[in-house]
């Protein structure tokens, strides 16, 4: 039995010879420091590897092993470091298991707790990197012959607020120079607030009226293409030669706050309570759909992923469905003529 303790670990450790595919003895830790228990660990892993060396069985991996693979394969990922946060908070859980392990009864305890602790949204998004680790076991690297069924928290639709054009003018006039042009320039593009304080001169063609958005600075991780309107071009226009790299600045360096005590000051004084910055990307949209911009137009302007996504903003603009109802009046006006004339001639 190759069972030996090491100075720097308070656990029985195994070294066992390599197995076909393996280039030198396999060293573990039992992650145990009693014998007994250790001795087991042993055995059941010296016959899980005759299994794998003899009948070509497939190795049982951890979900250690699976977060290292998905982490090195997502790095590329705008939420990389979020996922990783995740992930360290999940090893307290899940360090330890083997992948067949992990069943929908440890997950569902996974989501209970993480809803007691914080919102269901939050939850969702610790649920939503297990499902992706899991899935990527089994239907990419083939770890797993199946994976349990991660089922989510049903969320409510996002929150919708927008202003007015006479509010948007009143809060306009009441923020500093520096916000002012941000927001216009938010309100006549759609661009969320990061994508328009790191805007920078390069993703900007004046002489063609639009300006980019790389995939790795926009949330869909695609790349962005905006068309700039007058509004925008203005603003644009009135930076150009301020900074040599970044189109917003303030004092001579590129913004990195928005939310400011500035901009709550500006709106207190123009009287708008519970408005955010990003709600000036749905004051956009909104607009838009009150203009009567077509669904799928909208989508590609504020580079959304979905129609899903889009369709919130429906209600704003019910009158934009009326010229769609008016299609049938010709083909309906026959009948109500005949109804009508039918109840003139009845005694």
């Amino acid at each position: 039995m190759s069972l030996y303790r090491r100075k720097d670990s308070p656990y029985w450790w195994v070294k066992l010879s390599p197995i076909r595919g393996e280039s030198g003895p396999l060293q573990v830790s039992t992650g145990t420091a009693e014998k007994r228990k250790a001795a087991e660990f042993h055995d059941r892993l010296k016959v899980e590897r005759w299994e794998q060396d003899k009948l070509g069985a497939k190795p049982r991996r951890t979900w250690e092993e699976a977060v290292l693979k998905f982490l090195g394969e997502t790095t590329h990922k705008r939420t990389h470091s979020r996922d990783k946060s995740i992930l360290r908070w999940l090893d307290s859980v899940l360090g330890g298991k083997y992948l067949d392990e992990i069943d929908r009864t440890l997950i569902d305890h996974i989501k209970s707790s993480r809803a007691k602790i914080a919102t269901q949204s939050t939850a969702n998004r610790y649920l939503a990197v297990i499902r992706t680790v899991l899935r990527k076991a089994c239907h990419e690297w083939e770890w797993v012959d199946r994976v349990p069924k991660v089922s989510l928290f049903r969320e409510k639709d996002g929150r919708i607020r927008s202003l007015s054009p006479c509010e948007f003018s009143k809060l306009h006039s009441e923020l500093p120079p520096h916000l002012a042009d941000m927001a216009l320039f938010s309100v006549a593009t759609g661009l969320r607030q990061a994508n328009v304080s790191q805007l920078e001169w390069t993703q900007v063609n004046l002489d063609l009226n639009h300006a980019i958005i790389p995939p790795e600075k926009h949330k869909n991780g695609r790349p962005h293409p905006v068309p700039l309107n007058e509004a925008a071009l203005e603003v644009l226009k009135r930076k150009a030669g301020e900074h040599p790299t970044h189109v917003f600045t303030f004092r001579g360096k590129p913004v990195t706050q928005v939310s400011t005590k500035a901009w709550r000051d500006a709106l207190k004084r123009a009287g708008i309570d519970n408005f955010r910055w990003h709600d000036l990307r749905h004051t956009f949209a909104t607009w838009h759909r009150q203009a009567g911009t077509p669904t799928h137009e909208l989508q590609r302007l504020g580079g959304w992923k979905t129609l899903s996504m889009v369709e919130r903003y429906a209600h704003v603009a019910p009158e934009g469905l009326q010229i769609a109802a008016s299609r049938l009046d010709n083909a309906l006006r026959s009948y109500a003529m005949a109804t009508l004339e039918e109840k003139g001639n009845r005694p």
